[in-house]
């Protein structure tokens, strides 16, 4: 089997990104978090996980800044799991997910989670921008890549 190549020092941020949350486990635990899971019991029912991946991932996941272990609420020696600012900037992605999950890996009457707004129940919808507010596509950007170092 081979080995997985760190990403830590590549020169693109999607790269980098996915060095630090590019497993499907860690987005669903995440994913999870957002959906106000904080116990260790918890994911592994939502998720189906094995014990020993669960724990690999949630270290992965604090020791990289997305989760933090807190005191729990209740007190005692429990911890829970909490999303950190940079685990709750990753909202965008899981949004972004969906959206795309939704558009393309479902038939037009299979029933599906939905992500509303809390306060209104309207469904929640992503879109791009440019700095000046208008609306851009893919045929609308490019990448300035870094030059080679060679």
């Amino acid at each position: 089997m081979v080995g997985r190549r760190s990403l830590k020092g590549d020169y693109c941020p999607s790269a980098r990104s996915l060095d630090v949350i590019g497993d499907w486990w860690s987005l669903l635990i995440v994913r999870d978090a957002f959906d106000g899971l904080t116990r260790f019991g918890e994911f592994e029912k939502s998720l189906g996980i094995a014990k020993n991946i669960l724990s690999d991932r949630l270290r992965t996941l604090v020791s990289r800044g997305i989760l933090e272990l807190v005191p729990a609420r209740e007190g005692g020696i429990r911890q829970e799991y909490r999303l950190t600012e940079m685990g709750r900037d990753l909202f965008p992605v899981m949004v972004a997910l969906r959206q795309w999950g939704e558009r393309y890996l479902f038939g037009p009457q299979e029933q599906r989670s939905s992500l509303v707004e809390r306060e209104t129940g309207m469904p929640v919808r992503l879109d791009i921008r440019a700095q000046n507010g208008r609306p851009i596509g893919p045929d609308d950007t490019m990448i300035l890549k870094v030059p080679s170092q060679e």
